[in-house]
């Protein structure tokens, strides 16, 4: 399994985890400049929320988590303020990440407004 179809598998499984508890994904790798791609835009409620995935086939090398920087979280914001000047109808918003662990079983953790 490459790295991209691993993050794709990832997404995927964030994608139907999410949707399981009740979010309504609005986007998918929404990108917004070549730093700064969303992986998930999702409405929980009356919040838009904008999901980071990290997903590896272990935690051998670190825990999928430990992959947003602070830089990477800045491009997020950059991208989550651009999108919400297109869509000014949002008013509550965050950020979360979501990690996918494959082996050895799938493990799926969820960071609400990091």
């Amino acid at each position: 399994m490459t790295n991209i179809s691993l993050g794709k598998n990832g997404e995927e499984l964030a994608r139907n985890f999410l949707q399981k508890q009740g979010y309504k994904i609005i986007e998918t790798n929404k990108r917004f400049s070549n730093l700064c791609e969303i992986d998930i835009i999702a409405q929980e409620k009356e919040t838009l929320v904008f999901v980071e995935v990290k997903t590896r086939k272990t935690d051998i090398c670190g825990h999928p988590f430990e992959a947003i920087t602070k830089t990477k979280y800045n491009h997020i914001k950059q991208g989550l303020f651009l999108y919400l000047q297109q869509n000014p109808q949002y008013k509550k918003y965050r950020i979360d990440a979501i990690s996918v662990l494959i082996k050895p079983e799938i493990k799926i953790e969820h960071l609400k407004n990091i």
